[in-house]
């Protein structure tokens, strides 16, 4: 990887640490978000985790966080390394487009050949060697002018991730595995998940993108050209103390609501600019408490897994999850693939196979004005 070091040079880390986690309900809060809680077990809360995995790539003094106003104590008393220039907080969640385009327009305008990449603040990566690889690889191709995302390796027809069909070789120096990509399909039913995890042609989205920040504005502007004027708007005044803000409250209420797949991916890759590193690391981006027990258990079906420091839990030929914040004792007798969540102020009882359905409750609470649980 000849061009890797000096492109390296130039690269800057993103985390969007935003979204609540619905569907990880009632441990997960607007008030302490799914990312700010250890959920592995190893005592890091997820973003310290990647912050751990990033900061041998860029630096712990080239890392950018970007995060609701709310969470701005907590963000920093995790991360004492982050510097105050590089915390970005959001007056309200405005989805990735806008938390990564600002966090690119900031950074271009102090550095104009910067490369950005963005990586979730709630994702569970354990193979970090592996991940490094890639990303080093996605930093050449991004030097070479294309949007570059890292791809997953399907290990089931998953119908909750969208997937990236893979397209031929790019030959760039450097970047040996790096592909085109021909198109991006959002969450694809059961029988059409299967198909693409038997073809071998198409690989998970895991949410991670890396550009060069002037050529992520450019293909961004391309669709939102609203969005970005507004962001270019912020990034002239943000660092100007007095000046931002009053420009957030101003600026940021009126932006497109807009995820990056739609304002960048899918347009990219329509016009041949978009390309995949393939990943061959573990990932999970934690989206429900099923997947929560899947990394506890290690696949194993007939175990229980138990969170919660003080839980007390008594299990008889159950398996399945608790996750305990109370110091009552929970009882499970007989039950397979059971959720159980108990707060000081609410309790889920589901299994598995509705794990996902949990975001329904969530908005069935804010439908009903029950806030305070949320």
């Amino acid at each position: 990887m000849a061009d890797t070091p000096d492109a390296l040079a130039r690269f800057y880390s993103v985390i969007p640490a935003g979204g609540i986690g619905s569907r990880l309900w009632p441990l997960s809060r607007a008030d302490a978000p799914k990312f700010l809680h250890d959920l592995t077990g190893s005592g890091s809360t997820l973003l310290r985790s990647t912050w751990d995995r990033l900061a041998p790539l860029s630096g712990d003094q080239r890392i950018m966080v970007v995060t609701g106003r709310a969470h701005r104590a907590a963000v920093e008393e995790q991360l004492p390394e982050l510097a105050d220039a590089n915390v970005v907080l959001e007056s309200e969640p405005k989805d990735s487009s806008a938390a990564v385009g600002l966090a690119a327009a900031i950074l271009v305008r102090r550095e104009p050949d910067v490369i950005v990449g963005s990586f979730a603040a709630d994702h569970v990566i354990r193979d970090v060697r592996s991940f490094r690889r890639a990303i080093e690889q996605a930093v050449v191709v991004a030097d070479a002018g294309y949007i570059a995302t890292i791809g997953i390796t399907p290990t089931e027809p998953a119908i909750g991730f969208g997937y990236i069909h893979c397209g031929e070789s790019l030959d760039i120096p450097g970047a040996p595995k790096a592909l085109r990509v021909e198109s991006f399909v959002e969450k694809p039913d059961l029988a059409t998940a299967e198909q693409y995890v038997e073809g071998g042609e198409h690989l998970w989205n895991g949410g991670m993108f890396v550009a060069r920040a002037d050529v992520l504005l450019d293909q961004m502007r391309e669709t939102q050209p609203e969005l970005v004027s507004g962001l270019e708007e912020l990034a002239a005044v943000w660092d100007d103390p007095a000046r931002r803000g009053p420009a957030v409250d101003r600026i940021w209420p009126g932006l497109t609501k807009i995820a990056i797949d739609y304002s960048v991916a899918e347009p990219a890759a329509r016009a041949g600019r978009l390309a995949v590193v393939p990943g061959t690391f573990d990932w999970d981006d934690v989206g429900d408490f099923a997947s929560i027990a899947k990394l506890h258990s290690g696949g194993r079906k007939n175990d229980l897994a138990i969170l919660g420091e003080n839980a007390r839990v008594l299990a008889d030929a159950s398996s399945g999850i608790v996750v305990s914040q109370t110091d009552r004792i929970i009882s499970l007798i007989g039950v397979r693939d059971i959720i159980v969540v108990d707060t000081p102020d609410a309790l889920l009882v589901t299994t598995s196979a509705n794990a996902q359905r949990v975001k329904s409750v969530v908005d069935a609470l804010k439908l009903s004005g029950r806030s305070e649980v949320l």
